[in-house]
């Protein structure tokens, strides 16, 4: 094997932006390959795949739940909803980084998405916390501006693309309802 080859099989795949309201309606996962350490993937109702993610917004609740198992559960609000966030003790840098955070502050978060499928087949979506940084409003507004952009770059290539094809497949996506989403949260960060 070579270095070059050694590299991109241990290259950590960037994370993708993504809203609140839209993640909220992630149902669809899956993995790539056979191999137990293959990746697994969610697929946005806007038409990419993704196994990471970096959110932003303000910490409205900080729960240290547990006894034997401590672990944090927050909620991050951004300008469409709310993002659950969970670190336990298989993610001890996020959970030191949770527990110094002040509830009320701006942060930012890149974590994996993790989808809990109930018996009667609603679904349960959350991030489970790789790092968790506090950041200042105006990082968070240049957040929302980053994660709208790269909402509608995804819807203008909706159709045109393997996994945006997939998509609308399976969610029978409206990209105007996502446009108009963009256009809500951008309204409301104008502060």
């Amino acid at each position: 094997m070579t270095e070059q080859q050694t590299e991109r099989r241990y290259m950590r795949e960037p994370s993708r932006r993504v809203f609140a309201s839209e993640l909220r309606e992630v149902r669809l996962d899956f993995r790539e390959g056979t191999d137990e350490k293959s990746p697994t993937y969610v697929m946005f109702p806007t038409g990419i795949r993704c196994n990471r993610i970096f959110v932003c917004g303000e910490m409205i609740l900080k729960e240290q739940k547990g006894e034997d198992n401590i672990f944090y559960s927050v909620r991050v609000k951004d300008p469409t909803g709310m993002f659950f966030v969970n670190a336990g003790s298989y993610q001890p840098d996020a959970m030191q980084q949770i527990s110094r955070i002040e509830q009320g502050s701006f942060v930012a978060v890149v974590g994996k998405p993790v989808i809990r499928k109930n018996d009667d087949g609603s679904a349960f979506v959350s991030v489970r916390a790789e790092s968790v940084f506090p950041v200042d409003r105006d990082t968070y507004r240049i957040w929302v501006d980053d994660t709208a952009e790269q909402t509608l770059d995804r819807l203008d290539e909706f159709g045109t693309t393997p996994d945006s094809e997939k998509a609308a497949q399976f969610y029978n996506t409206d990209p105007e309802k996502y446009r108009q989403i963009v256009g809500g949260a951008l309204r409301e960060i104008e502060f």
